[in-house]
């Protein structure tokens, strides 16, 4: 057995073996010391034929998913060897194969995972530094593709998706990636996957049998997309490896294009806090949460994958508000559309589990309730018009005959396992009938057949009796035998009695003896058979779940639209944002007691692209340009939004820089962290992308802070080098000299009253530009010491440069932004930076120093002297 087990360990080294040994899986050696530790639980010894007994530990097998996941969430993975023949009928060692291998991506356990997110498992292929990127939901069939430009664009990938799990080849594993915080704050699992699942050939052929198609020409990847080509193929073997399953339910991947959707950066993911808050990370006070109201968990998932990607084709975006603007002008209608759709359950991964074999008879019956009502949701869709909520009712199969196959098959509270018996209704099968009756009736059965016999042959002490050898019997004793008819068969001849059976009686004796045996045989083939009939519809169960989730999302969208009073946008491609008393979708719902002050709010492509506000701390600045990009985004999502009215300009892209933060895990600054993000901002943003931009250059001196910000908004309003509509909040109070000298800078702040040396923050903003940043103030207000307040009052008034501003007026407007020299341009650390590299290469202990490191090293002084 150890032999065994050591032959199988051998096939999966990077997995935790549980290894079945009647009723409990066991684990031994490493994997016993490893799992005892993690699980808690009790470690043990077993005699193997060594010197030392070899570690040991087990977990029951009807228990064993909590310990499986317990093990995944701690990122190992799980391989399930399990007995393949009754050890009772064995001869010899019981055969035992691995069945599957659980993992973070494939996961499938109901106690482990959020019903209303996705569970994504992600490949990357990566080569010459882009990317061939497939992911996929294994619980719901979902799949994915795309080819990504850049490591930067990989990294925004990553984090709309968040997937569990990624497996990538070497080059994608030695790219400027920060792997640790992936692994440790993102908790990804990310390993390497063998070679072999990167060749061509391979990854085609695979393509071509999971999804039935003799060429891949028709699956959108193109004949230059060999990237996406790999990485789909790579994501395929690995999950038919792990898996061991046909994997039917994955049966359509959807090849797209970043530029397909608004592209949002990972940065601008977390300052916007859509699905999930910056500071604790959780689900209230973030976008999602406002607007989920979802009724089912297919609707849930939907609402926040079209949060992550909103639209940017005109068409797209106004058929889903017309959907939204129908529904709400139908409330009793959407409401019972509503209160119907809270009785199904996630018909997404219940087909799932019964495409792979695995539901079991609750899941059945879960599975006919949440069908029971579709003829009834489909019946009110044709109280709609619009071209959206007619598509979703085209979609929707009633799956009437699945329903009255369930309704007929499976009885009301079905057992969980599918071999206890006690599953199909009275009248669904005949033979499953009698083998019911038979384990209640059977006494019955051969009392009236003993007592026919005896009336019919005249006998009078003829007796059925029973024993092991023989089963049931006639047993007549001598003085009657001349009254035994003919078709009594004799069995045993006895000193004062004679023996013997019926075919009747044998009939019986037949259905009698072993029927619960029987009849737990039979009814499990049953439920097997039922099962594959289910698993035969997969097509139209799944196009049905998919537009019942869609629904479910746009009556979600059109209640909180009514509830909260947002109104429907008009959508432009002219790039003009004109929001009238705009207000934050989640901060309005955060006040008790409606004070929320709105705003308005008007950008273009022309005189208005950049708007310099200014203001002092805790005014809402922050806030007001946080509820424009939500108010964008909202819209684009197809969503009604926060305001007396909107004309939204549509966006390809949305950036922000808010706020500031270390990265100190790369060695990373406050100052070097938003350096970066403003680079990435300037490299990749439009002319039709909203940038907000929130106290750039404040994490320097106050004359290279001031000097950075003033080129960043030379730069952004520069219509040939870059022109997007941007809000740009400062505390330098001195760029309000750009207005006038910029043709696309317009002054705004945010109102102030004054008190003596107190303030009051009117949260408005009004046109023109602050002259104080009133700092002492909030310091005043947040509870400084008096003493502190007034030595700072006093110091202020000595170091205030009267001068500046005239100094600032004599600066004149460059457009001219091409490098000067580019062999002798300085580096942000200084005019020294270059002699600052040699000495801190004298100083360095190769010695000492790891190969990683080295390179490490190397990278950091080409960035420096880049």
């Amino acid at each position: 057995m150890m032999a065994q087990y050591m032959e199988v360990k051998n096939q999966y080294k990077d997995c935790i073996l549980f290894y079945r040994l009647g009723d409990f899986y066991e684990m031994f050696f490493d994997d016993a010391l490893t799992a005892s530790r993690e699980l808690e639980i009790t470690l043990t010894g077993r005699d193997c034929g060594q010197e030392e007994r070899a570690p040991m530990c087990g977990v029951p097998y009807h228990a064993c998913d909590i310990y499986i996941n317990k093990l995944i969430e701690k990122g190992y993975k799980v391989a399930i060897c399990e007995q393949m023949e009754d050890p009772k009928l064995a001869k010899g060692l019981v055969k035992r194969e691995v069945i599957r291998i659980v993992t973070p991506g494939t996961n499938m356990s109901q106690a482990i995972l959020d019903e209303t997110r996705n569970n994504y498992l992600m490949c990357i292929f990566g080569c010459n530094e882009e990317y061939g990127l497939a992911v996929c939901d294994i619980t719901t069939g979902e799949f994915r593709s795309c080819h990504v430009s850049s490591t930067a664009k990989l990294y925004d990938e990553i984090n709309k998706y968040s997937p569990t799990e990624i497996i990538g080849n070497g080059a994608f594993l030695s790219c400027d990636l920060n792997f640790d915080y992936m692994k440790e704050k993102m908790k990804i699992t990310i390993s390497e996957a063998p070679s072999h699942y990167f060749n061509d050939d391979t990854c085609e052929d695979f393509i071509k049998r999971q999804f039935k198609v003799g060429s891949i020409d028709g699956l959108g990847i193109e004949d230059d997309q060999e990237d996406i080509l790999i990485s789909v193929g790579a994501l395929l073997q690995y999950l038919h490896e792990t898996q061991k399953n046909s994997l039917d339910h994955i049966n359509r991947m959807d090849v797209y294009s970043i530029e397909d959707y608004m592209i949002i950066d990972s940065s601008s993911r977390r300052n916007l806090e859509l699905t999930e808050t910056l500071r604790d990370k959780q689900k209230r006070g973030s976008l999602l949460w406002v607007m989920d109201k979802t009724k089912t968990a297919m609707g849930a998932r939907m609402l926040r994958n079209m949060i992550e990607q909103p639209l940017i084709h005109k068409d797209d975006i106004e058929a889903r508000l017309d959907a939204i603007a129908e529904l709400n002008n139908s409330v009793i209608d959407r409401d019972e559309i509503r209160e119907y759709l809270n009785t199904i359950y996630d018909l997404e991964r219940l087909m799932t589990r019964i495409s792979l074999r695995t539901a079991n008879p609750r899941d059945l019956l879960a599975f006919k309730t949440s069908i029971h009502l579709l003829p009834a949701i489909i019946q009110l869709l044709g109280n709609f018009y619009s071209d959206g909520l007619t598509e979703i009712r085209e979609g929707i199969d009633d799956l009437h005959d699945l329903y009255e196959l369930l309704d007929r098959a499976i009885v009301d509270e079905p057992p969980i396992l599918i071999r206890e018996g006690g599953i199909f209704k009275d009248g669904y099968l005949e033979d499953i009938d009698t083998l019911k009756n038979a384990t209640t009736d059977g006494k019955n059965w051969i009392a009236e057949l003993e007592t026919r016999e005896r009336e019919k042959t005249g006998i009078k002490n003829l007796k059925i009796k029973f024993n092991k050898v023989f089963g049931y019997y006639f047993d007549v004793t001598n003085s009657y035998k001349s009254l035994v008819p003919d078709y009594f068969i004799r069995k045993q001849t006895l000193a004062n009695s004679e023996r013997y059976t019926t075919e009747e009686l044998d009939r019986l004796a037949g259905v009698i003896l072993g029927s619960s045996d029987k009849l737990v045989a039979l009814e499990y083939n049953t439920y097997v058979e039922l099962r594959d009939t289910l698993a035969a519809e997969l097509t139209r169960v799944q196009r049905t779940a998919h537009n019942i989730a869609m629904l479910d999302a746009l009556c979600s969208l059109s209640y909180v639209a009514i509830k909260n009073g947002y109104v429907r946008p008009d959508i432009n491609n002219d790039g003009v944002i004109n929001i009238k008393d705009g207000r934050h979708p989640v901060v309005e719902k955060m006040l008790n007691n409606d004070m929320f002050i709105t705003n308005d709010t008007y950008l273009n492509n022309h005189e208005s692209r950049i708007s310099i506000i200014t203001g002092p701390n805790m005014a809402g600045k922050s806030t007001y340009m946080r509820q424009t990009a939500l108010i964008v985004l909202m819209a684009q999502v197809g969503s009604f939004v926060p305001a007396a009215s909107a004309d939204i300009g549509i966006c390809d892209r949305i950036f922000t820089r808010v706020g500031a933060s270390d990265d100190l895990a790369s060695g990373q600054s406050t100052f070097m962290v938003e350096m970066s993000e403003v680079a990435n901002i300037l490299r990749n943003a439009t002319k039709n992308s909203l940038l907000i931009l929130d106290e750039i250059g404040r994490g320097t001196s106050t004359y290279d802070g001031l000097a950075i910000a003033w080129a960043v908004v030379e730069y952004i309003s520069n219509s040939e080098l870059l022109g997007a509509k941007t809000l740009f909040a400062t505390h330098y109070h001195e760029l309000t000299e750009l207005e006038g000298k910029l043709s696309a800078v317009n002054n705004y702040c945010i109102a102030v009253k004054e008190d003596g040396d107190d303030i009051v923050f009117l949260r408005k903003i009004v046109k023109g530009g602050a002259d104080r940043s009133y700092g002492i103030q909030v310091a005043k207000l947040a509870g400084v010491p008096d003493v502190v307040i007034a030595r700072a009052n006093e110091i202020c008034n000595q170091l205030i440069d009267k001068d500046i501003t005239t100094k600032l007026k004599e600066i004149k407007i460059t457009n001219d932004f091409k490098p000067k020299n580019d062999d002798t341009q300085m580096s942000m650390f200084g005019s020294l930076a270059e002699s600052q590299v040699i000495e801190d290469i004298k100083c360095v202990d190769l010695s000492n120093m790891t190969p990683m490191k080295a390179l490490l090293y190397l990278n950091e002084l080409q960035e420096r002297l880049k």
